[in-house]
């Protein structure tokens, strides 16, 4: 529908008729002359509808031949672009005024249907749409008709089938001044929390026990445009996929993102162990290991890192500032993105950007980055070998490659061993395995080490460390808290030495010019 409002003052979960009641007045004074203007509540509208139309179409899944439900459709700054590739779209807002508008302004397309309608009152049969687009609506319905637009949404789309949808979250970006307002700010991650447990049973099978449809996340990040123009990180979008989910392989979870906040990493799981890493890091070493292996990658001015598994961004700070390079920092789980955005704010300067995503079902441009950086991460990651190639076809010619990770030594492994990746749900593999991934994904020049002795060093100064500061964590955190890192550092540091876990060091190219296709019939790439 538009911008967000200046502030929130209607309850998150008051009376759903009172709700449409407020929004209905509140529209009522704000789409008089359907103008850019009034629609995005702001006076720069057009100069930021310019920069932002091309960026929010450039993270739409393919559009060609597709149904398309365009939620708060407004006065169709996007309607008339989804129809130029869509098979057909049925655009939906609640004003008659920016509704007739968009009809004015997109009639020469004849595959829209243009409908005037409360989103939370529509009702459509099960699979009428291949994606479901939205910008600007939620922030509009309390949290209850939220729930149950993300019911329905998930029932109206095809299987497999996509959503996108944009908020304004935190706080206000419009500037348009207005008496009254009934905006939501929330936290992106209640919007994930939402959306994806929104399940439905798998109509296909009798046994839906562990089986059942829902919203996988592709990637939920902040609109650049408005980092851009104004210097606001708030204004966030995101991808999900309707897809069959088997909860006993995201142990008991809908998604594997859930386990990992609300078990490893959550918000106080994070904190305490950024106490024992450093500030801003969660990863091995902190900023001792950054400040190490950065300078083997040779990051010039200008370049720009994709940062797979960035946590709460201390690294990325970092290579921005040292090096004058450009950020992407990704993470599954977003408690960590979370606090990153906080710290962000702190960092104003800095070409820093961060966004929630699954790195095995993101896509980047072919040749989008000039180094690929992943800090302690992989080893959730099952299938490797597909993400090594995804990281060789992201990178520009030339480009390079650096991981630290945990790995395993030679079998036999013990049964403590053996139940603390289990738990963990990581997938290992001998740092010599791990380089022949690499080199059999097409890399060149691969560097594979064998830093476990650095690894039982760097374990056994971070545990004595948060010995020595004990009776200030406890204060912090809880007796508890400290008890669970200094025992996880002791097993870390039992595993190593019975040569069960190992650390390490990954460097690799991608090769300046790109090599011959392979002939016909393949070839093998062996047994690790």
């Amino acid at each position: 529908m538009s911008d967000e409002l200046n502030g929130s003052s209607s309850p998150k979960n008051s009376n759903g008729d009172d709700a449409r009641s407020q929004m209905k007045h509140f529209w009522h004074d704000h789409s008089k002359d359907a103008t850019l203007e009034e629609m995005m509540l702001d006076t720069q509208a057009r100069t930021l509808c310019a920069e932002e139309q091309p960026e929010i179409l450039s993270l739409l899944p393919s559009l060609a031949g597709k149904r398309i439900l365009e939620l708060g459709a407004g006065i169709g700054r996007f309607t008339g672009l989804l129809a130029e590739s869509a098979k057909h779209v049925t655009a939906i807002d609640f004003m008659e005024t920016f509704i007739n508008k968009n009809r004015e302004l997109n009639s020469c397309h004849d595959n829209i249907k243009f409908l005037q309608a409360d989103a939370t009152k529509l009702d459509f049969a099960p699979e009428s749409f291949d994606v479901i687009f939205s910008n600007w609506l939620m922030m509009y319905l309390t949290d209850d008709e939220v729930v149950k637009l993300a019911s329905k949404s998930l029932c109206w789309l095809d299987q497999d089938g996509f959503l996108f949808f944009r908020e304004s979250c935190f706080h206000q970006s419009g500037n348009k001044k207005r008496d009254f307002n009934p905006t939501i700010y929330r936290k992106p991650a209640l919007y994930n929390a939402i959306f994806q447990g929104t399940t439905q049973a798998d109509p296909t099978l009798n046994n839906t026990e562990r089986i059942s449809m829902g919203f996988d996340l592709i990637f939920s990040r902040s609109v650049q445009s408005y980092i851009k123009l104004k210097n606001n990180q708030n204004q966030f979008c995101w991808l999900m996929q309707k897809v069959k989910r088997n909860t006993a392989v995201n142990h008991g979870f809908e998604t594997f993102q859930q386990f990992l906040d609300s078990q490893q990493y959550t918000r106080q799981g994070i904190l305490r162990y950024e106490k024992i890493f450093g500030d801003g890091y969660v990863s091995t070493g902190g900023s001792q290991t950054t400040k190490e292996f950065l300078p083997m990658i040779g990051l010039k001015p200008g370049q720009r890192v994709l940062d797979v598994g960035a946590g709460i961004g201390g690294g990325d700070f970092y290579m921005a500032k040292t090096y004058g390079v450009e950020v992407v920092g990704m993470d599954l789980s977003s408690n960590m993105i979370e606090i990153a955005m906080e710290r962000a704010s702190e960092h104003k300067d800095l070409k820093v950007q961060f966004e929630i995503a699954d790195v095995t079902k993101r896509d980047y441009e072919a040749k989008s980055f000039d180094v690929v950086y992943s800090r302690d991460t992989l080893l959730h990651i099952s299938d490797k070998a597909s993400l090594f190639h995804k990281f060789l076809t992201w990178l520009k010619p030339g480009g390079k490659l650096l991981i630290s990770d945990y790995c395993c030594g030679d079998l036999p492994h013990t049964d403590a061993f053996r139940s603390y990746i289990a738990q963990r749900g990581y997938t290992l593999y001998t740092p010599k395995a791990y380089g022949k991934l690499l080199e059999a994904a097409g890399f060149i020049n691969v560097k594979a080490e064998d830093r476990t002795e650095q690894f039982m060093e760097i374990l056994e100064a971070e545990k004595a460390k948060v010995e020595k500061g004990r009776e200030a964590f406890i204060k912090e955190f809880s007796e508890e808290d400290f008890q669970y890192l200094v025992d996880g550092w002791t097993n870390k540091l039992t595993r190593s030495k019975a040569g069960d876990q190992k650390w390490g060091l990954f460097l690799a190219e991608k090769a300046a010019v790109s090599p011959p296709p392979f002939p016909q019939g393949g070839c093998s790439n062996g047994h690790l």
